[in-house]
């Protein structure tokens, strides 16, 4: 089972938005803190400053299961295509992404973004998306989703409260990384930006 996330007080005064991995014997085997803090500003009205309150995760975890391996992330952190990549090239089969996108972001973005982290690494990816208005304004956009290594969209739970499942066969992870193999064609590269004047 994968709790989470949810607010635990840390040592620094903050709270960490936190994930839990509990096996079947009731025992915390992983716990994942978010990396990457929703600092933005939408609009006048609406902005979020997660850093003034959250403190941020310093590690990536990969969990070995017996339905597979886990990598554990959260919310924002979905825009950062790296550490799924990582994630990815350590062995994660399905990426896991629990959200509160607000409506404005998850009505542009969350759909796309999801399947891009599914596509670029061969992966399900298993979003749960909270639903309705959030404490202090705003609304979380909801749709709920399971997308298969090869891009589509198994279950979307739509904007309503409920469960949402899907079949996940892991020989699939295999199947799409067998077809397009680009995990194992990182190379490293240098980054050269030219000036205007070069250019002309």
């Amino acid at each position: 089972m994968v709790v989470g996330s949810i607010a635990v007080q840390t040592s620094s005064g903050k709270v960490g938005n936190r994930s839990y991995v509990i096996n079947d014997y009731g025992e915390i085997v992983a716990r994942y803190d978010k990396l990457h803090m929703f600092d933005i500003q939408l609009s006048e009205s609406e902005y979020y400053r997660e850093s003034d309150t959250i403190e941020p995760g310093k590690k990536a975890i990969l969990v070995d299961t017996p339905f597979g391996k886990l990598g554990l992330t959260i919310c924002y952190d979905l825009r950062f295509p790296q550490l799924y990549r990582d994630l990815a090239q350590a062995g994660a089969e399905i990426l896991l992404t629990p959200a509160a996108f607000t409506k404005k972001t998850g009505e542009a973005h969350w759909h796309v973004l999801n399947r891009a982290r599914a596509i670029e690494n061969g992966a399900f990816v298993v979003a749960p998306r909270a639903i309705g208005a959030v404490d202090g304004g705003g609304e979380s956009y909801g749709h709920s989703l399971i997308i298969s290594p090869w891009g589509e969209v198994l279950a979307d739970g739509g904007t309503l409260p409920g469960i949402v499942q899907a079949t996940i066969d892991l020989e699939e992870v295999a199947a799409a990384r067998a077809r397009i193999p680009s995990l194992t064609h990182n190379r490293p590269y240098a980054l050269f930006v030219a000036s205007r004047e070069a250019a002309a």
